[in-house]
């Protein structure tokens, strides 16, 4: 294991969510990467998040709460960019061994990972109520 490798597993929090031996390979990493790594980055996220709602015109804050839910899911699963750009934010935290079983299955891991993300801003969509920027 790489020096950054050891660096990065010593900044995540525990993993998160039980691991059976009946998991999937795909759940396995859910828990022990994806969710943990997620947890970690969760700040970014919030102001990466922040940012792309006050580039759009700032129309998330005029929103209703459901609507803003929906919104930020929207923003998600449409804007290709900026998914990517939070694809990017996860995957740069992957140790080369998370990296290698990644790119095995990267499309059932990404919509894993983008669900994650998506429930976890909707968590959060109070502290993103009172956050726009002047």
């Amino acid at each position: 294991m790489t020096d950054r490798d050891k660096s990065i597993l010593a900044l995540r929090p525990d993993i998160l969510g039980e691991i059976h031996p009946q998991s999937s390979s795909e759940e396995i990493f859910q828990n022990r990467t994806l969710r943990p790594v997620l947890k970690f980055q969760n700040d970014l996220f919030v102001e990466a998040f922040i940012n792309y709602a006050n580039k759009q015109k700032k129309q998330f804050y005029t929103l209703t709460t459901d609507r803003k839910l929906q919104y930020i899911e929207n923003a998600i699963h449409r804007d290709i960019k900026f998914r990517n750009v939070l694809k990017g934010m996860v995957i740069g935290n992957f140790t080369i061994d998370e990296f290698t079983e990644y790119t095995q299955n990267s499309s059932n891991i990404n919509k894993r990972m983008m669900n994650l993300l998506i429930e976890r801003l909707k968590d959060q969509v109070q502290i993103l109520n009172g956050v726009e920027a002047i």
